[in-house]
This record gives C-alpha cells, sequence and structure tokens, in this order.
C-alpha cells in the first residue's frame, strides 16, 4: 500500500497540475475568457445569494465573452455588463430574478426623463413648438408608409342588423381597408336621437376576450346613451381578425400600419353618415389601444378630443410591435410617446393612469411636460390626469368615470344617462360579422400575412 501510495500521489499531482493548466488555458486573453452563460449565472446566483428563473432554451449556445472581467462590486452592474451584450436583462420577480429578452421599449425611470427633457428643452414657446410640431407629424405619417394614402376598395360596409337595447342600439360592421383586409367592429348608437351626433372611436387594447369584453361593452354602449355614436373595433390579428391571420401576426412592425389606416378608415366612413357632427369627434382606448389613441390623435386632425388610459409613459414606448414596430420614435433626432402625445395640443386630452404599470409616474413628471406645451396655447387646463395609485393595469369602473365626465364636457353629451347598469353585456358571437366559424367570411378576403405583404406592396407602390 505504501509503494502504491508514493506512486499515487505524484501522479494525482500531475492530473491536478494538467487541470489547472487546461483550465486556465480556457480562460485567457487567447479565448476572451469565455465561459458558457448558464455557468456564469450559476456563479453570479452563489456570489450574490440570488435567484435567476430562466428556461434552457434561453441559455441554450450563448456564452459570455471575457466573463471573469465582467463582475463588479454591486449585483447590478454585474448582470448588466454580463447580459447586455448578449441583448438581455433581468427583472426583479417576487423572491427571484427573471431573464429576459432585451425590452427596446422599456427604459429605466430616469432615462425616460432625462430623455424627455432633451426633446423639451428644444422649445421653449409656440412659434418653437409649432416648427417641432410641422417636423414631427409628416414624418410619423412617412414613417407609418401612410404619408400617401392607399386607394380604398369601393366595396360598401357590410352591416348586420341592428339590436335594440335599454337606450341604444348596435350593429356590427366590416370595412374593407385594402383589397381583402377587413376591420370588424360594432357601432353603438342612441336610441333616440335627433340631429348630428358626435363620433367616438373605442380601440381595444391587449386585453383578453378583446372587444367582446363586458368593460369595453359597458363602456361604448354607456356612451351610446349619453348621446354618442360609439365605435368599437378590433386590433389588426385580435378578435376577427384572427380568421385572416394568426394572432403572432399581431407582433409584426407592419400591424402598427395596418392599424391606423384601419381608423383612417373607419373615420372616413362614421364622418361620412349624415348623423355624425364632424366638429365632435373623439377617440378612446386602454394599453395598446391607449397608445393607438395618442397616434390618431397626433396624426389625423379629425380627432378634436383624446383619452388614452393606462398606456403613455416618458420611459415606455410599447410593448408590442403593433405600437413600436415603425421607426416613428427616430422622427425629429428622437421622440417620445409623451411628446407625440402632445402633438393633439391644443385640443382636450385626458390622461387616466394607475399605480400598478408603466403609468405609475405620469402625475410626478409627464404631465408637466404636457401642461407646459398646452400653456403655449393658453390652454393648460385642457389637458389632465386621472391618477388612481391603488389600481393596475384595466379599464375598469373607476377608470370609466372620469372618460365619461370628459367627452360629456366636451363633446356636449349627457351624463344623467351614464348609467352602466342599464347596460347588456352580450355574448361574443352577438359581436361578429362574419359568424360564429367566419362562415360569411367575403370570398376576396386574404388569407395570411404573405397575403397582405403583398397587397400592401402593390398599394404602396400603385403612389409611384
Amino acid at each position: 500500500m505504501k509503494r502504491t501510495t508514493r506512486f499515487l500521489v505524484p501522479l494525482l499531482g500531475c492530473l491536478l497540475l494538467l487541470n489547472t493548466h487546461c483550465l486556465y488555458a480556457q480562460q485567457t486573453s487567447d479565448s476572451a475568457y469565455k465561459r458558457p452563460l448558464k455557468t456564469v449565472l450559476e456563479d453570479v446566483q452563489k456570489r450574490y445569494n440570488i435567484r435567476i428563473k430562466y428556461t434552457d432554451k434561453q441559455v441554450a449556445g450563448k456564452y459570455v465573452a471575457y466573463a471573469d472581467w465582467r463582475y463588479r462590486p454591486t449585483l447590478e452592474a454585474t448582470l448588466d455588463n454580463i447580459l447586455t451584450p448578449l441583448d438581455l436583462k433581468v427583472r426583479k420577480d417576487k423572491d427571484a430574478y427573471k431573464l429576459n429578452e432585451y425590452e427596446y421599449y422599456r427604459w429605466a425611470v430616469a432615462d425616460g426623463w432625462a430623455e424627455l427633457d432633451r426633446i423639451a428643452a428644444q422649445y421653449h414657446n409656440l412659434p418653437e413648438w409649432e416648427q417641432r410640431k410641422a417636423q414631427l407629424k409628416p414624418c410619423i405619417r412617412e414613417a407609418l408608409q401612410l404619408d400617401h394614402l392607399p386607394a380604398a376598395p369601393a366595396s360598401k360596409p357590410i352591416i348586420t342588423e341592428e339590436r335594440k337595447f335599454d337606450g341604444y342600439t348596435v350593429r356590427n360592421i366590416a370595412i374593407e381597408i385594402l383589397p381583402g383586409l377587413y376591420i370588424n367592429g360594432s357601432l353603438y348608437k342612441p336610441a333616440k336621437y335627433k340631429g348630428k351626433i358626435p363620433v367616438i372611436l373605442n380601440p381595444d387594447g391587449h386585453w383578453q376576450q378583446q372587444r367582446y369584453r363586458p368593460d369595453c361593452q359597458y363602456r361604448c354602449a354607456t356612451l351610446a346613451r349619453m348621446g354618442a355614436m360609439a365605435f368599437s373595433y378590433d386590433l389588426f390579428a385580435w378578435g376577427e381578425s384572427l380568421l385572416q391571420f394568426e394572432e403572432a401576426d399581431h407582433r409584426r412592425s407592419l400591424a402598427m400600419t395596418i392599424q391606423a389606416l384601419g381608423a383612417i378608415r373607419i373615420l372616413d366612413y362614421l364622418l361620412a353618415l349624415k348623423d355624425a357632427d364632424t366638429a365632435r369627434v373623439g377617440i378612446t382606448g386602454g394599453s395598446g389601444g391607449g397608445s393607438h389613441t395618442v397616434l390618431m390623435a397626433a396624426i389625423d386632425d379629425r380627432i378634436k378630443v383624446s383619452a388614452p388610459v393606462v398606456a403613455i409613459s416618458s420611459y415606455f414606448y410599447g410593448g408590442c410591435p403593433c405600437e413600436s414596430g415603425m421607426p416613428i420614435h427616430a422622427c425629429g433626432n428622437r421622440t417620445d410617446n409623451v411628446e407625440i402625445a402632445a402633438l393633439a395640443a391644443p385640443h382636450p386630452q385626458l390622461l387616466v393612469s394607475d399605480g400598478g404599470d408603466w403609468t405609475d409616474k405620469m402625475p410626478e413628471h409627464d404631465l408637466p411636460y404636457l401642461q407646459t406645451v398646452y400653456a403655449y396655447y393658453n390652454q393648460r387646463d385642457k389637458v389632465s390626469n386621472v391618477h388612481l395609485p391603488g389600481e393596475g393595469h384595466d379599464f375598469g369602473i373607476n377608470k370609466r368615470k372620469p372618460i365619461y365626465d370628459f367627452m360629456a364636457k366636451y363633446l356636449r353629451l349627457d351624463m344623467n344617462a351614464a348609467d352602466e347598469s342599464k347596460i347588456t353585456i352580450e355574448n361574443a358571437p352577438a359581436l361578429y360579422v362574419f359568424g360564429e366559424k367566419g362562415e360569411q367570411l367575403p370570398a376576396n378576403a386574404i388569407h395570411g400575412f404573405a397575403q397582405l405583404e403583398q397587397v400592401w406592396k402593390t398599394a404602396i407602390n400603385s403612389h409611384e
């Protein structure tokens, strides 16, 4: 045993030395000190006594160059150094951290505020602001590829039978906005009225059940009872649009353009109705429908009042490509959603915010900026904010009530009729235009995003 031990000790020593040599051979500048991301994350968890949640797919095949050189005294700086080159980040998730893809649209609060301050420093009075406005509006339209609108199809809207309720009626409508491309919605109108009445667009947001949700029906039906025609419509590749496209198509950049074109076509139709008051036109939507609200109020001068709900922030650019997929934010040496909201000035605007999402700091920084812009027109009171610090990201009753007050004030509606207890919530199929299984979808309907791309290319090239 002693002789064996005498031979094993040097052998083990050599193996240890060899292993150490191999280890250091891998971890030199010649190999960029490269280590697998999974190994690095495991080490970070041990060093800082934290837990990072991630999937095998997120780390598979990913390596950190100069890994050992990226550690810093603080966890935050270390993770930033490690993950930023890989377009990854972590977000605190209760008692752990969660690994996420880099979110170009979500900034640190301080960074968002600093950017808005940089933007605001470019103008200090009405002439300077008007010059900035004249620069941004056409640029945004061009970024959307809507500086020259494609020709509208000559087809008439497809309209279902009228349904009558307590103080309002509903019809479902599909409008062909490009050859074979339909945008669907429901038009709520007062049961009885005389003369011309206001028009209010109600784009749906990124919640489940789309425009079929009770809160959406409550809002549109109540606005109708108050004396307006309220049109609730699907975003692209949501709701009945899924008869033509996949849900994943909603997250393509062209969705942003198609939604804007859809709103323009809806206004074309509604404002041509003999009972539409073209001087009283509003728009209100929540979440993704809220950013769409701001965009449309900025680029379509027919809209006179706007009310984005739980949507706008200087440090959030819209988490869906349908909100930030087209390069509108590159306009004017970069802009943000708050400045785009300011383009509606001096038209009345209400922003509803809450404490549970990226609108949580609206009263602290973004609202004062908007008030400054409105003050250039001596209309500071025309922009307002209802902040609900104890609430989250939804379109609940406490968000709808301020909308009713706001629309009643500026569109001359009857607040006495704002009674949601009178509203009948319909099952989703009642709001369909093309039937429960899409059996009434027109024969010329586009099927699939590839076909839409070809139709769009043909439409925009027709101007050249």
